[in-house]
C-alpha cells in the first residue's frame, strides 16, 4: 500500500515551494449589474492577518493581499481569502492589481486584472 504524505499547516515545512497568487477574471453576472466580484487564492502561503517582523519566521509561511483599484495611490488590504468585492465604479474600463504580500508587505508575485463595467439601465442604477 503507498500513502501521499501531504503538508499540514500544523507541521513547519523545510523548502517552502515559493508563493504563488492565483486570481480569477470578475464574475461575468454581478460585472453585467455593475458589480466587480473577484475570486482569489494563493498557494504555498496562508492568508492570514498575521504581521510584522515576527510573522516572516512562520512555516508554514503567511500572508496577505494588497488591492489597489484604478491605480488609486492607496490600496486596502485582504488577508481572508474570500472573494474581493468592488462596487460604485462608473461605467467604462477600469483595472484591479492585486498583490500578494508577506507579512511586512514586501510584495511577492502580482496579478492586474482588466474589465469593463457596462452602462446600466437606469432601473438598476442605486440599487
Amino acid at each position: 500500500m503507498t500513502f501521499v504524505v501531504k503538508q499540514s499547516a500544523l507541521v513547519a515545512i523545510d523548502d517552502e515551494p515559493p508563493p504563488r497568487l492565483i486570481v480569477d477574471q470578475p464574475l461575468a453576472g454581478p460585472l453585467a449589474q455593475g458589480r466587480v466580484f473577484i475570486g482569489y487564492r494563493a498557494e504555498n502561503l496562508r492568508l492570514l492577518p498575521v504581521f510584522g517582523e515576527g510573522a516572516l519566521t512562520v512555516s508554514p509561511r503567511v500572508g496577505h493581499v494588497h488591492v489597489t483599484v484604478d491605480d488609486a495611490p492607496w490600496h486596502f488590504i485582504d488577508a481572508s481569502g474570500e472573494t474581493i468585492v468592488v462596487v460604485g465604479l462608473e461605467p467604462g474600463d477600469h483595472r484591479v492589481l492585486v498583490e500578494l504580500a508577506d507579512p511586512i508587505h514586501r510584495v511577492i508575485d502580482r496579478s492586474l486584472i482588466r474589465f469593463r463595467v457596462p452602462e446600466q439601465p437606469a432601473e438598476h442604477q442605486h440599487q
